[in-house]
């Protein structure tokens, strides 16, 4: 068991070693594709194993376990630092520099240095790391050809894809190593880790806006390290104890423990870009797209929300909950509004990415056997559909130059595997019986049980997603001609799409069975029960396989009646009685023909993001400085 966890944390960064200091790209892409392929076999055995105690990990390459992290933390904080100096970031240096005192301090003074089980594996890790495992591995193996093309796009003298891969690789160790840890300095350490990878990957090309974002980024994610330095200590004040599964089931709520979990959650709303920390996550759309994949699916902002899921039991039933439930609830309402406003496709889904996260959150700190079922449900299937659609959106960029989605008007046209695919994605991150609809069913439900003002959020934040996301598919199906051929595609671009999209159809239908065998024996008391392809509950029943049913017989119909469409005659748009005699054209002004167009109403006045950033952002700072003092 030790060697099998090692190798999920350990063998990235060994890959990610071969890929920056063997200059070969044909053994940088073989490295990648082993990679990814042993990860997804390592997770998929940790799977058959199923859940395991604590354990210890006695040393590494013959250095005691706990004194090589130790040591590694301290050097982690001196990059970092290095960078702030570099970038003449203030902010970093006070940051990094208030990290390492503390540190010192806890590990020097404060700390016994007792015996503590370094990793551990519930339900909740068990997920955690087949999702990293992988979906990122998926995206690094989408990465080999895209990269190479941007580079082209780019006309670099010199690769700079030895570096790329290094970060894109180890981000998957550092986040397997994250949710296995069951020390609180080891979570710290990986936790530390994703926010150099994550820096140096947004900030990867160089441009001035790519550094200014990746600056930005990282003393975000900084502040959120003080902040998990601070939590600690004061846990450890209290617990007396890093083991997590100890302070867990300790029962100890004191104002001093609660304190010091609410600065752990606080450090997950930064590493989550919960609202008013979403701006680092925005900005890292500069990056190349397999980077956006990475950081809004599997990794990086998985690991605040995880972190948040982690310690959840332990303040189960205090005004701290109820405030982290306000606070997500709150960021899910917020960024659903601020994508509605948005035409660029990324923007859009990085929107869509902090809701969600959000709405997981909220599902933490309502903490009932339900929310917490739709918290993982909510992970594991934004994780599929999210990727699946930053893969696209990157695909179709390199293909039209353009993420904007009223370029995309009429995709389907001229690129008709990549827009079917893309649509897909869409339908599953809105739409029943798909995995994430559920996931957001459970969450209404479980809100039912908190208060009227979150159930209210929820509700609102919901309804505003499905405008901008299907106003999105409908504007690459808005076409009159015939879909073309299907676009050529190097392998290693489609076969990644077509996993994550048959993977996000094929484990929808799944839910039910993925829900009994994962979730209920980590739940206790477990909310649903299984039949006929269902889940059932006091609170409803969301029908999945039926339902699936009933959508492939109306395909089947919708494909049956739509196959003569092609050989009727076309008519052009109705326009009020002003058509000329021009197809496609109109009267206008003078009595001219003026052409025929279409475009998505944005409702800018209503969504203007200059406007309400500033105002969510406030009433964030007021919601978290509310939660924070109610600990106290």
């Amino acid at each position: 068991m030790s060697n099998l966890l090692l190798l999920l944390i350990l063998l990235p960064a060994a890959a990610a070693g071969v890929c920056y200091f063997v200059r070969s790209s044909a053994v940088r892409n073989l490295t990648v594709l082993a990679t990814g392929a042993i990860l997804t076999l390592a997770s998929l055995g940790l799977l058959s194993h199923g859940v395991f105690e604590p354990i210890e990990v006695g040393s590494i390459l013959g250095i005691g376990s706990d004194f090589l992290v130790t040591v590694l933390d301290f050097a982690l904080l001196g990059v970092i630092f290095f960078y702030g100096i570099k970038h003449k970031s203030i902010l970093i240096q006070a940051f990094t520099a208030a990290q390492a005192v503390l540190l010192a301090w806890f590990e020097i003074v404060m700390v016994k240095h007792e015996a503590v089980p370094a990793l551990a594996g519930d339900q909740l890790s068990l997920i955690m790391v087949l999702v990293i495992s992988i979906i990122g591995s998926l995206i690094c193996i989408f990465a080999i050809p895209y990269m190479k093309e941007h580079e082209e796009h780019l006309h670099l003298k010199k690769s700079r894809q030895p570096r790329f891969f290094f970060f894109l690789v180890l981000f998957l160790g550092a986040m397997n190593g994250l949710v296995l840890s069951n020390n609180v300095l080891w979570m710290y350490f990986f936790f530390e880790v994703t926010t150099l990878c994550s820096f140096m990957l947004i900030g990867h090309d160089a441009t001035e806006i790519a550094t200014r974002n990746s600056v930005r980024a990282l003393w975000m994610n900084a502040m959120g390290g003080l902040a998990f330095v601070l939590g600690m200590m004061l846990v450890y004040m209290e617990a007396g104890t890093l083991n997590i599964a100890a302070i867990l089931t300790s029962g100890n709520q004191t104002a001093l423990m609660l304190t010091g979990l609410g600065f752990l959650c606080l450090a997950g709303f930064t590493k989550a870009a919960q609202v008013p920390f979403q701006s680092w996550l925005l900005g890292a759309m500069v990056a190349p797209t397999p980077v956006s994949a990475l950081l809004h699916s599997s990794t990086m902002v998985k690991a605040g929300v995880f972190v948040v899921l982690r310690f959840a039991p332990a303040y189960a039933g205090s005004f701290l909950s109820t405030g982290v439930a306000v606070c997500g609830a709150f960021t899910f309402i917020a960024c659903s509004a601020l994508g509605v406003g948005q035409s660029n496709g990324k923007k859009i889904l990085a929107y869509s990415t902090v809701a969600n996260l959000g709405l997981i959150i909220c599902c933490a700190g309502i903490n009932t056997p339900l929310a917490l079922t739709a918290a993982v449900m909510l992970i594991l299937f934004h994780a599929i559909s999210k990727s699946l659609l930053f893969l696209c959106v990157g695909t179709i960029e390199q293909a039209i130059g353009s993420r904007d989605i009223e370029d995309m008007r009429g995709l389907y046209a001229r690129l008709p595997r990549t827009a079917l695919i893309t649509i897909i994605g869409i339908l599953t991150m809105m739409l029943p019986p798909f995995g994430v609809l559920l996931g957001k069913w459970m969450a209404i439900e479980a809100s039912a049980d908190s208060n009227i003002f979150i159930v209210v959020m929820l509700a609102m934040g919901s309804a505003l997603m499905v405008v901008f996301l299907a106003r999105w598919a409908g504007s690459m199906m808005a076409t009159r001609e015939e879909g073309g051929r299907c676009e050529s595609q190097p392998t290693l671009t489609r076969l990644p799409l077509l996993i994550l999209c048959l993977g996000a159809v094929v484990l929808s239908i799944a839910s039910p069975w993925i829900y009994n065998s994962l979730l209920a024996p980590w739940l206790g008391s477990a909310p649903f029960m299984v039949g006929f392809g269902s889940l059932e509950s006091a609170h409803g029943t969301f029908v999945v396989v039926p339902l699936f049913l009933v959508l492939g017989l109306g395909l089947l119909y919708a494909v049956k009646a739509g196959s003569g469409y092609r050989k009727v005659k076309v008519m052009p748009p109705y326009l009020g009685g002003a058509n000329s005699s021009v197809d496609g054209t109109y009267v206008g002004p003078m009595n001219g023909d003026v052409p025929f167009a279409a475009g998505n109403m944005y409702l800018g006045e209503l969504f203007a993001e200059g406007k309400l950033t500033p105002v969510f952002n406030a009433l964030a700072v007021a919601l978290i400085v509310l939660m924070l003092g109610g600990a106290l």
